[in-house]
Formats: structure tokens, sequence, C-alpha cells
């Protein structure tokens, strides 16, 4: 009965975006989400999110959803720590934005369609965030060109200073005739 309770409770919480962009990762250069996290948004077994997924084929193409392989498994289970006996015994599920976004015609309960909402405007606001770090880094390379070219000029002033300002190495021939003495 106090597992229902708690249930329960986990019902009614909403999903902040914070905690959904801490559940995004990218694996095979694309940003995903795992069965299991989306499960636990969802507040559903994992095997419940995965069979209704299994039902529905033609809504998960490959570039929706992609099951891991045994390396990408390892990698992931060493990032969150999972020990090797407790756990999956399975290779979890990746599913991209549009994956989760499909999801949403395979779970129908309220819950899922909030949780969905919120999941869909944490990639959105991921995507923004990264195009925003892809100008910056844009106008960083501008500024390290210009601050390139103008060390380049700055040296080439540098030099011809340089120059002007060192004694010749060889004495001036003298202009003028040559006087008495140095006959």
């Amino acid at each position: 009965m106090a597992i229902k309770a708690k249930r329960a409770r986990t019902r009614r919480t909403p999903v902040s975006l914070e905690s959904i962009e801490r559940r995004i990762c990218i694996i095979r250069g694309e940003k995903v989400m795992i069965d299991g996290e989306l499960a636990a948004l969802y507040d559903v077994l994992t095997k419940n999110l995965n069979k209704a997924v299994r039902r529905n084929p033609t809504r998960f193409p490959p570039d929706f959803m992609f099951q891991l392989t045994e390396e990408e498994t390892e990698n992931l289970r060493f990032q969150i720590g999972t020990s090797r006996w407790g756990g999956r015994r399975y290779r979890p599920y990746a599913f991209t934005e549009h994956g989760v976004a499909m999801l949403s015609s395979v779970l129908n309960s309220p819950r899922a369609v909030q949780v969905n909402i919120r999941i869909i405007r944490a990639f959105i606001q991921l995507r923004e965030t990264l195009a925003t770090h892809k100008d910056l880094a844009r106008k960083i390379e501008d500024l390290q060109r210009q601050q390139k070219e103008h060390g380049d000029q700055l040296g080439t002033v540098y030099s011809i200073v340089k120059s002007l300002i060192l004694p010749p190495t060889q004495p001036k021939k003298r202009i003028g005739f040559p006087s008495a003495a140095a006959r």
C-alpha cells in the first residue's frame, strides 16, 4: 500500500526542464534519451514502455529509435555506475527527439502527454543553446583571425622600427670631400 501512495505522489509532481536536460545524452552523434530514463519520467515500467514500442514497430524507424551496442551499453553502465549484477539484463533502447515525440502516440496517459510536452521543450531549448554556442564559437574564430592579422601587421611594423633604431652594422660612407688628415 505504501508503494501505491508513493507512485501516486510521483505522478503529481511536475518534471522540471533541468531534470530532463540532465537525462539527454549524446550517442552516435545524436541527442537521445534512454528507455529507462523515459520510463521513469512517464512513471511506467521500462518493460511496459518497450512493450508498447514493440507493438508499434512502424512508428519507430531507425532514425527515431535504436538499440545500443554492447560497447555503448558498457560505456553507459560505466558512466551511471550501475553494478554488473544489478539493473538491466539487456541492451537499452535510445530514442531521438522524434522518437520521444512518437512515444506520445503510443502512451496515452495524461502524465505521458504532459511529460512528453516538457521533453520536447527541453530538446528545443537544448538546440537553441547549442545554436548560441555555435554562434559564439564563430565570433571567437573571427576575433582570433583578426587578432592574428593585426599581430602580423604589428610584427612587420616592429621589425621596421627596430631596423631604424639599431646602429648600422657597416660604417656609413662619408659624403663630401675627404679631409687632409684622412688622406
